[in-house]
């Protein structure tokens, strides 16, 4: 392991270009110590079969509630990854909340949704339109069709989108606010969530989240109530933050080579899907490395690894390894497989991803549709990352057609 501490986060040239960081420590120090803005340090592995393989470990555990975890986030409990709630979806209950989610949220409901998202898509572009040009595409189409579809998922007012906004930006949140921010955005999101899931039980709809309420597991019954208000706040924020953040970062990777990516696109609808997946292998801005916390003694790349420790895995960094992708640093639309680990690996991997998957791919082309001559209004290197959250994203795309 390195001497130096670097901090977290690294340099970035661009927003959409990845660190140098990422390569040199994949080359010479795949398992490093660095620094996070808690001033707590942690291990970060940057190799794909190395975080591959952590992600599918039972020993690399979501328990950051211990003691001596590392605080991920500027805040009095660490952020989102510290909280006791955050281990409900880990080991032992893990598989029991896995499988009673498996019964209602499954790939068939979500391709039942895609005519509906493709027609939330085509009322956001008219809107973008109507609003003349240049016009925002991630305020005006990025953000609000994952917040649209997650709310008809949850059987929630797409009405409080904003609000929604604010407290998943709060939940999801690094150093951009303060402590009285949190806790206010905190008891509001819980009030909100536990009425609405009384709500659910007592007079329950066709959505998703009153089939949870109703669905009964054959070893332990139903969710309790305070099961399914983390599982609703957890689809909620998880449901439209990082597809949101994808959506706009997938059409400026794709606009950045225009007219190659772009126009390859327009004539060959066939590349949509690979394009996707390839979009989310090549994302540099993905936000933090992921954390996980070690329950026994271990050894990764030959680095000791003591039970106790925090250790970060970066997704971006492993899919960007040259000894897992040839030429891993382009980006081919047509790129065949793609075992890329934006979702993760193993029984944790991303439980919607079916769901972000169908977002993008009708996103695209619908976009291809509409606006075939889309171009970015500012030159790639003029766009601006999101700060302060744990996740990625871009703070706007400016766009023209």
């Amino acid at each position: 392991m390195t001497e130096a501490v670097p901090t977290y986060p690294f340099t970035y040239p661009a927003a959409l270009e990845p660190s140098p960081e990422w390569e040199q420590l994949r080359s010479e120090c795949p398992v490093s110590r660095f620094r996070m803005v808690t001033g707590d340090e942690a291990l970060l592995l940057t190799r794909y079969a190395d975080v591959r393989g952590l992600l599918a470990d039972p020993r690399f555990t979501h328990s950051l509630a211990e003691a001596g975890a590392a605080k991920i986030a500027d805040s009095e409990d660490g952020g989102v990854f510290n909280r006791q709630e955050s281990t409900m979806t880990s080991s032992p209950d893990h598989p029991r909340w896995r499988r009673m989610m498996n019964k209602s949220f499954t790939v068939k409901r979500v391709n039942a949704m895609r005519p509906r998202i493709e027609e939330i898509a085509h009322q956001l572009i008219d809107d973008l339109i109507a609003g003349g040009q240049p016009g925002d595409l991630q305020s005006k189409l990025g953000f609000p069709l994952p917040v649209f579809v997650i709310c008809e998922l949850l059987g929630v007012d797409p009405g409080y989108r904003d609000k929604f906004a604010h407290w998943s930006d709060a939940m999801l949140n690094l150093t951009r606010f303060d402590q009285a921010e949190l806790n206010r955005a905190a008891t509001e999101f819980q009030e909100f969530m536990v009425q609405h899931v009384l709500d659910k039980r007592a007079k329950p709809g066709d959505d998703l989240l009153s089939e949870l309420a109703a669905v009964v597991d054959s070893q332990d019954g139903r969710m309790a109530e305070a099961e399914l208000v983390l599982t609703a706040q957890g689809l909620l924020v998880a449901g439209h933050e990082t597809t949101a953040n994808m959506i706009g970062k997938m059409v400026s990777m794709l606009l950045a080579d225009r007219p190659h990516r772009w126009e390859r696109l327009v004539a060959d609808r066939g590349l949509i899907n690979s394009a996707v997946e390839e979009s989310l292998r090549f994302d540099a801005n993905p936000g933090i490395p992921l954390p996980r916390y070690v329950s026994e003694d271990i050894e990764v790349a030959g680095c000791p690894i003591k039970a106790g420790t925090t250790v970060m895995v970066s997704m971006a960094s492993g899919n960007r390894d040259e000894a897992a992708y040839e030429n891993a640093s382009e980006m081919h639309l047509d790129r065949v497989p793609n075992p890329h680990l934006t979702f993760g690996a193993g029984p944790h991997s991303c439980l919607g991803q079916a769901l972000a998957r169908t977002e993008l791919q009708v996103t695209l082309a619908v976009l291809l549709d509409r606006l075939p001559t889309l171009e970015l209004a500012v030159p790639p290197e003029e766009l601006r990352r999101r700060t302060g959250l744990i996740v990625g994203g871009l703070e706007e795309v400016p766009v023209r057609w």
